[in-house]
């Protein structure tokens, strides 16, 4: 009735691993410009720097906040205290509750 761990599971994960790798790797080495950002293919100019610079996905936030407000000092002021904010808010929690049987997240 119970199927031991070691030699089914593990072998199960370590076939998955190894066909993820070989196709990783095919595509890594058969088409490695599939992936890629058409801006990267522009050819460079020293002379202009090109108008569509702006930067990857997990720095826009920050890039936005930079841009929003015109003052330097007041504009990584802004970007520091939202980056605060976010460490701030587990310690701000005032609910009773300490589970998380009732937050929105649980309630699918």
């Amino acid at each position: 009735d119970k199927i031991p761990f070691h030699p089914y599971f593990s072998y199960k994960d370590l076939l998955g691993m190894i066909l993820m790798l070989t196709l990783l790797l095919l595509l890594a080495l058969f088409s490695p410009n599939l992936l890629g950002d058409p801006d990267n293919f522009i050819p460079a100019n020293p002379l202009i720097t090109p108008p569509h610079i702006k930067p990857e996905w997990y720095f826009l936030f920050a890039y936005a906040i930079l841009r929003s407000i015109p003052n330097k000092l007041g504009g990584v002021l802004a970007l520091l205290s939202s980056i605060l904010i976010l460490f701030m808010l587990p310690i701000l929690h005032t609910s009773k509750q300490r589970t998380a049987m009732f937050r929105p997240f649980t309630q699918t």
